[in-house]
């Protein structure tokens, strides 16, 4: 089968989960006109909105499958919609949270959210309705994105965030390190809520002796290397789930703290080992962690089994697949 990625590159999961179904013998690639800092290219044919258009009748005609990520696909406007039904082939759109966060709904269950990365309702609407005039169902990564596109879709399918722990490999905190070291990589400081991140860091300065590196703008492949020195790695205390910094941070055995909504805790598997931190308790948690090596060492084992039995690529792919052959034209 040969299986179309496009056309926004989130979390790197257009290559990653490329590259486990290409073990499985499938012919399947990212086209990419979404570029950052992060600098993802595995898996990927990097490009323009306009180099894609330009490809667009040609890609139609040489891919069975189409799953669209963020909502986007080859045509800003979704015209390339009706041309791929009428070739009868499949389709899914599988969104990540801020495409589709609509802004009220983000705050019934949750105090803490920022919602200023996402489009107004009124756009978020227009383009679901638009989008599932022709696709009927979507994949979401948890039930935090759920909620906001199951009116839309005829099935919305949970897959959780796809890694290849062959790329992590673990390094558990160390029991006799004097000196932890506290890491926070925001993406987007208001989205993650460096603001209160670093007023709690302040505030535990005065009391404990550790340091702390704010990474930001650096591409994914050192990045990495990074969270390899860490002793704690502090990801998004707003959203109210988790997201690739936690998961690669598991991945590479290390104690993550991030807001869980306390009403969503019971939809993720008993096992997950994050620290549940949000502006309230942030300095409760940290504090703990800080007391404990032992607690950071166990929390660090605990979560790289935890990415193991959830968050591998090699996994997640079979589920994709049964998702995949039951689609429709």
């Amino acid at each position: 089968m040969r299986i179309f990625h496009g056309t926004t590159e989130i979390a790197g999961q257009m290559g990653i989960l490329s590259s486990a179904l290409k073990k499985r013998g499938h012919d399947s690639i990212g086209y990419n006109t979404f570029h950052s800092y992060l600098g993802y290219k595995d898996h990927l044919i990097n490009t323009t909105q306009e180099g894609l258009e330009q490809m667009c009748q040609e890609i139609i005609e040489n891919y069975d499958l189409f799953h669209f990520h963020y909502g986007t696909t080859l045509s800003p406007d979704f015209t390339d919609l009706p041309k791929i039904k009428r070739k009868n082939k499949r389709m899914i759109m599988h969104h990540w949270g801020n495409d589709v966060r609509f802004h009220e709904q983000a705050r019934i269950h949750n105090p803490y959210v920022y919602t200023g990365d996402s489009p107004p309702n009124e756009v978020i609407h227009a383009k679901l309705t638009k989008i599932t005039a022709y696709i009927k169902e979507a994949i979401v990564q948890d039930y935090e994105v759920y909620d906001y596109v199951k009116d839309y879709y005829d099935k919305v399918h949970v897959l959780p965030i796809a890694i290849d722990l062959a790329h992590f490999q673990p390094q558990y905190p160390s029991l006799q390190k004097r000196r932890p070291l506290i890491l926070h990589a925001p993406t987007n400081p208001d989205f993650k809520g460096t603001f209160y991140i670093e007023k709690t860091i302040e505030k535990l300065k005065e009391e404990y002796d550790f340091d702390y590196q704010r990474i930001e703008k650096m591409n994914h492949e050192e990045v990495i290397k990074l969270y390899e020195k860490a002793d704690i790695i502090i990801d998004q205390v707003l959203c109210g789930s988790y997201g690739l910094l936690s998961v690669e941070s598991m991945a590479l055995g290390k104690p993550v703290l991030t807001f869980i909504r306390p009403d969503l805790v019971s939809s993720f598997p008993t096992d997950l080992p994050i620290v549940n931190a949000n502006p309230d308790n942030l300095y409760e948690q940290v504090k703990r962690l800080l007391d404990s090596p032992e607690l950071r060492r166990d929390l660090g084992v605990k979560g790289r089994r935890y990415s193991e039995k959830y968050h591998s690529h090699d996994r997640l792919v079979d589920q994709l697949l049964t998702i995949y052959s039951n689609l429709r034209p």
